[in-house]
């Protein structure tokens, strides 16, 4: 049913075109070969055609020509048979095409109706006159637009007439379940759609829009560069934008603004047709947007001068693809002897010379205007008129070729030994014709190779070239090849021109590429676009999308790139923080030192003998020890270092603390009990007060070393206690084992006998004052109270600050040199400096209170030595 209404169509279509007396070229021949070109382009309000296309339509069709006299004229190739012809004009429009097109059949239809004509009769009974009988037509060349020939292409396979295109590239017609019949000596866009992706990638470009006009070739090549840039990666679609067929007035501006939307994607895939491809040109220049999109042309656009045609400056840079191919010398010399006088086949040769030669024939009809001259017959091709040879005529002399090699071979095959046609090729069967088409194989005009694979395609071979400007003008600039595909690209990068900086390749990229330091992260559902966010802190880059915090022990590199070892300090002797200490640690030694030794010189003396010596020597020895405590604060941790630490940070003060404690409870107990009695307390002895002073110190001893039991002391690198914001300030802390809290803890004791020290001196307080040495005790307490409570929020007040290893030790070893100073100070700077500056008042004298004091100061059997002398 559908067979019997094309059948039906194609009759009255074709006898509508006779009506209307539309021509073609025809050659007469054995067997005839029908062709397709766009002679001229699409016509606008309502005309099928419109201008002349003189490289596109009659370069082509004229290498059709040129390619049948040549077959014509070898002997070896298919000898006593001639190839006629039967070639039409498409106007570049697809329903044309396929009107005119519908020609090829009009043989067949009319064998099968033939049957039918017997009983048709002109009015009064007078048979129809009958026109020559129709060539038939056993292959097709053509078309050239994709949409041309698919819909042809559906038309001739129902009459099994094969087709070979020279110029259609569309990916659709490779599906050879629909078009089984259509062969091309072209490759598909499948594969110029490749060799894009691969060009957009060797450029560094991953953020690209595409063009496409509408129909089966933009459509379809733009499609296919979409899959294979998705499948391979890297490359993302910025805007897919579709040129009407029928554009509208403005739709170009339009295109452009929509291009603007993402003006990071410069780069433009564009299929589209010579028409729609000047129009961008014109529309980008209207815009002032020269020199801002990177063009990327498929073959539509290839090497040719017309889509530029006085935009040269809006295509600097363009790079195009053409499927690679040779400009044939036979037929340069053919085209450019043509003439009015030896070219009356070809119908529309006389247009081409008005429009070649810009002159008017007479013959033309109407009369010339007076800008337009006069046609003189004589110009000549290429002399008189610019001439390039179009870059389809050598796939139209293969495609030629292709058809008459089948034929060659299914003429071995089925008429052997036969000059001419055989009745076995009368008429020809298409189908065993094109198993011979897909079979042939030879080197074509250019020289490679011409064969078919299953699905009809040539293989994929292409140049690249680039419009370049010549010494900075785009008007003299032309194509220049800049490198080739074969399944695999060679570009040649260093010969590549852009404009503004020649040799700066633009980008045309959705995001920069993030600096060192610096992770990608991702916009979501668009894969070649991402912010930038800077590893801050002390994380580095992992990779491109990773960011990682660096190990506890190292800090990032400045650039973020890398991890480093975090410097280690600690408090040198050499340090500003350390000179107070050191200073009052030395001084402090030095005038316990000197009190130590007058002591022991005067040991018999009264004011030493009533100073309590055994005592003395021992808060002495406490004092020594915690100026002396300083320098093992300063000194490099290490194991002994940190033991050292640990028993004699606390043991000083013990020892001091203790031994003022005991004095202080004897002299209050004393006073006390005489208040009841006369009888002394016990335990008011020297030997007593030792035992006391060193039973209170042995529980610090004792828990100290219970604690280097239970945890060995060493030294440790702490990485948190100056881990900074700014990772270049981050330091390792090389300290002891102790935190803050267990070094509280080695003073923790010293501190409890120091608060109780100063409640008995407070109780002590009303002992008559001739005799209290108590007030200078409780003054000593006082004091160290108030250094002590300045001490504890300074300490943990710092605990967060980068400084705090310095803070920390400068102010514990300044506190405790002030306490024992205060101490040393308070107790026995006065007592040294009247033993060595006034000796005369360090005598015994016989009064009460001396007496009193004595007894106070010395044990029992002392005084009564004392009262004997």
């Amino acid at each position: 049913m559908v067979r019997l209404r094309v059948l039906l169509l194609a009759w009255w279509l074709s006898q509508a075109r006779v009506a209307r007396g539309e021509g073609s070229v025809r050659l007469a021949g054995g067997l005839t070969l029908g062709g397709l070109f766009p002679v001229h382009a699409r016509g606008a309000a309502g005309r099928a055609c419109g201008a002349l296309k003189k490289e596109q339509g009659v370069h082509r069709l004229e290498a059709m020509l040129y390619a049948l006299d040549r077959v014509n004229a070898d002997p070896e190739l298919l000898p006593g048979v001639r190839l006629g012809a039967r070639l039409l004009d498409t106007c570049s429009r697809d329903t044309y095409a396929l009107e005119q097109a519908l020609s090829f059949v009009q043989a067949l239809i009319r064998g099968r109706g033939d049957g039918n004509e017997a009983s048709v009769l002109c009015p009064g009974g007078v048979p129809p006159l009958r026109a020559a009988p129709p060539e038939r037509v056993v292959a097709v060349v053509g078309a050239s637009a994709s949409s041309v020939s698919i819909m042809v292409a559906n038309v001739l396979r129902l009459f099994a007439i094969p087709q070979i295109s020279y110029a259609s590239t569309a990916p659709e017609l490779s599906d050879s379940t629909r078009y089984d019949f259509f062969s091309r000596v072209v490759p598909p866009d499948s594969y110029q759609a490749q060799a894009m992706v691969d060009i957009v990638r060797a450029l560094g470009w991953n953020y690209v829009s595409t063009l496409a006009s509408e129909g089966n070739y933009g459509e379809s090549g733009v499609e296919a560069f979409v899959q294979i840039s998705r499948e391979a990666g890297g490359v993302c679609i910025a805007q897919s934008i579709k040129i009407p067929r029928e554009p509208k007035p403005g739709e170009f501006h339009k295109v452009i603004r929509r291009l603007m939307e993402t003006p990071n994607a410069r780069g433009i895939i564009i299929f589209a047709n010579e028409d729609d491809i000047r129009r961008v040109l014109e529309a980008t220049r209207q815009a002032n947007l020269t020199g801002h999109f990177l063009w990327v042309g498929s073959d539509s656009w290839g090497s040719k001068i017309s889509p530029i045609l006085n935009l040269e400056e809006v295509a600097v840079g363009a790079i195009t693809i053409l499927p690679k191919r040779a400009s044939i010398d036979g037929f340069d010399q053919y085209f450019m002897t043509r003439s009015l006088e030896n070219n009356r086949r070809n119908i529309w040769f006389a247009e081409f010379w008005e429009e070649n030669f810009n002159c008017k024939l007479t013959s033309s009809g109407g009369q010339s205007d007076d800008s337009t001259r006069k046609c003189t017959g004589e110009e000549r091709i290429g002399q008189d008129s610019t001439y390039e040879q179009e870059g389809k005529v050598q796939f139209v002399i293969d495609a030629v070729y292709a058809i008459a090699h089948a034929l060659h071979s299914m003429h071995q095959a089925l008429c052997p030994g036969h000059t001419g046609l055989c009745p076995a090729m009368e008429p020809t069967d298409g189908r065993t014709l094109l198993n011979y088409i897909r079979a042939v194989r030879f080197n074509g005009s250019a020289g490679t190779p011409v064969m078919f694979n299953e699905n009809g395609d040539a293989p994929g071979r292409y140049d690249i070239f680039q419009y370049q400007a010549t010494n900075g003008s785009a008007s003299s600039g032309g194509y220049q090849a800049v490198g080739q595909w074969a399944e695999a690209l060679r570009l040649d990068m260093e010969a590549l021109q852009w404009s503004g900086d020649p040799h700066e390749m633009p980008p045309s990229q959705c995001s920069l590429p993030c600096g060192p330091g610096e992770r990608k992260k991702m916009v979501k559902g668009v894969p070649c676009c991402w912010h930038c966010e800077a590893c801050d802190g002390y994380r580095f880059q992992v990779d491109e999308f990773t960011c990682e915090a660096c190990p506890g022990d190292m800090r990032p590199t400045p650039n973020h790139t890398g991890c480093r070892p975090t410097p280690v300090v600690r408090l040198t002797w050499s340090s500003p923080w350390a000179v107070l200490p050191l200073l009052l640690a030395v001084l402090g030694i030095m005038a316990t030192t000197t009190i130590i030794v007058t002591f022991m010189r005067h040991n018999d003396t009264p004011i030493v003998r009533a100073s309590g010596r055994e005592l003395s020597y021992v808060l002495l020895t406490g004092i020594f020890l915690i100026y002396a405590i300083t320098f093992l604060m300063v000194a490099e941790p290490c194991a002994a270092v940190c033991a050292a630490r640990r028993l004699l940070l606390g043991l000083g003060t013990t020892l001091s603390y203790s031994a003022l404690l005991t004095k202080t409870n004897r002299i209050y107990r004393i006073f006390e009990q005489g208040k009841r009695s006369v009888t002394p307390p016990p335990f008011i002895s020297p030997t007593s007060q030792l035992v006391i002073t060193f039973c209170l110190t042995s529980l610090q001893v004792v828990g100290v070393i219970a604690w280097l039991g239970a945890q060995p002391p060493h030294s440790v690198i702490d990485y948190e206690e100056q881990r900074t914001v700014d990772p270049e300030q981050a330091r390792g802390v090389l300290k002891c084992d102790m935190s803050d809290l267990s070094l509280i803890g080695c003073l923790g004791y010293s501190l409890l006998l120091m608060v109780t020290c100063t409640v008995y001196a407070i109780k002590a307080r009303g002992v008559p004052e001739t005799f209290n040495e108590a007030k200078p005790i409780g003054f000593t307490m006082y004091t160290t109270c108030i250094i002590w409570l300045a001490f504890v929020p300074i300490f943990f007040g710092t605990a967060q600050s980068a400084e705090k290893i310095y803070i920390q030790t400068t102010t514990l070893t300044v506190s405790l040199s002030l306490s024992a100073s205060v101490s040393l100070g308070m107790l026995y700077v006065p007592k040294t400096y009247v033993i060595l500056f006034h000796p005369e008042q360090n005598v015994q004298k016989r009064k009460r209170s001396l007496k009193t004091m004595s007894t106070i100061a010395t044990p029992p059997k002392s005084e009564n030595a004392e009262d004997a002398k």
